[in-house]
């Protein structure tokens, strides 16, 4: 264990935090890693009630979103009111001390922590965890599909890049930039003149294995998990089953693990497929083990936390060439990057088909999944905190708490 006299105390703000999803899920990974090697952490998020807890080294501030709070996403809200909670938070920070504050985005809790870094001139790092320009633009291109297609077009593209504008100039904020794939590394790299670095993401290989498969039926599984919504490209799903049942494929499944506005709509148009809705912990990874392949058409990801634990279950994925999870498959190793739906399919076909393929790329997606530690991901996440906290000032109190 590291000497934590010369681990930085850092002050973590948590946008998402008790949601279901792949950023709250990696911050309760990072505060766990924290937690079990014993340094000093304070996180800061968005709860039921107002409420200060202590969990061995690290403390916890539950903050309360106010009545108007409206949802960016199945159970993640924004508070337009939430920055009366400041004075609060700078009375914990001013007890905690931090030598850098961590902000995970855009939303309420990390425009607290972005203020008060400004005002304590304590260095920032932030981290990119969510595309919200694509997500609008994908929201965008639902609520207004009636338009002609060049107006719409014209009208997304525009939303979207000025939301990625404004979201670049926010990053210009933290020292050191925190992404998960190359792309956005090298995007926001440029954007903001600062310097980024990549932010991997874990996966459970006790939790997420081949041993917890429970069918034993023969049908071939077509696996989903995620949220059901536009920025999902769910919709391909159904047009992927079309051409399967052309092709003259009937001893297949879809096995869709997830809630949101899209289910009534897939529920309709597929016609081999099983809804579970939202599922975690054992029952989770019991439906991951019973997939054969995980088709995940999404565009909008920064990483893909769901596509490696498919390959964790020894599940190959097929992904977009769109976003992270691309960097996540290896092509024709541990699953397919497909180009458009007709790769989809063919390549879907082709483990279908090809028994032998098959079987092999589904260990080799197990043994990837084997490769990617949680500790040494942080690890490098610490190591960008000990870079800026080299750079903090000294704040005198009397200053700020008047």
């Amino acid at each position: 264990m590291n000497n934590v006299n010369n681990i930085p105390r850092v002050a973590f703000f948590a946008d998402s935090f008790l949601e279901v999803n792949g950023v709250a899920m990696t911050s309760k990974k990072l505060i766990g890693y924290a937690k079990k090697n014993g340094y000093p952490f304070l996180c800061i998020h968005a709860g039921q009630k107002n409420e200060i807890t202590d969990d061995g080294s690290v403390k916890y501030i539950s903050l309360k979103r106010s009545i108007v709070s409206f949802p960016m996403d199945e159970s993640l809200k924004y508070d337009p009111f939430f920055q009366r909670h400041t004075n609060l938070v700078l009375r914990e920070l001013m007890k905690f001390q931090p030598d850098v504050l961590h902000i995970t985005g855009l939303n309420d809790v990390s425009i607290i922590g972005s203020y008060l870094a400004w005002k304590l001139k304590i260095p920032m790092i932030g981290s990119w965890h969510t595309n919200l320009h694509e997500f609008a633009a994908r929201r965008l291109t639902r609520m207004f599909r009636f338009l002609p297609q060049t107006s719409l077009s014209k009208m997304t593209g525009f939303a979207e890049r000025k939301i990625m504008d404004g979201a670049v100039l926010y990053y210009k904020m933290p020292k050191i930039i925190l992404a998960p794939n190359q792309e956005l590394i090298d995007r926001l790299s440029k954007g903001t003149k600062r310097e980024a670095r990549l932010m991997l993401r874990g996966v459970d290989t006790e939790m997420f294995s081949p041993s917890k498969r429970t069918v034993k039926d023969n049908i071939f599984r077509l696996g989903f998990v995620g949220r059901l919504r536009a920025e999902k490209n769910v919709r391909v799903l159904a047009d992927l089953e079309k051409i399967l049942i052309e092709k003259g494929k009937t001893n297949f499944k879809f096995l869709i693990i997830g809630e949101g506005n899209e289910r009534e709509w897939l529920e309709k148009n597929l016609k081999h497929a099983e809804f579970t809705g939202f599922l975690d912990g054992e029952k989770l990874a019991e439906g991951y083990a019973n997939m054969d392949i995980f088709v995940f058409p999404s565009e909008t990801e920064t990483f893909g936390n769901v596509v490696q634990e498919a390959n964790s279950s020894g599940v190959p994925a097929i992904v977009t060439n769109q976003g992270g999870p691309k960097f996540i498959v290896k092509h024709n190793e541990t699953g397919f990057i497909a180009e458009n739906l007709e790769d989809f399919a063919k390549f879907t076909i082709e483990l279908m088909d090809n028994t032998e393929k098959f079987e092999k790329m589904k260990k080799s997606s197990r043994e990837f999944a084997l490769s990617q530690s949680w500790d040494t991901v942080f690890e490098s996440v610490y190591d960008a905190y000990k870079s800026v906290s080299s750079q903090q000032l000294t704040v005198n109190r009397k200053d700020f708490l008047q």
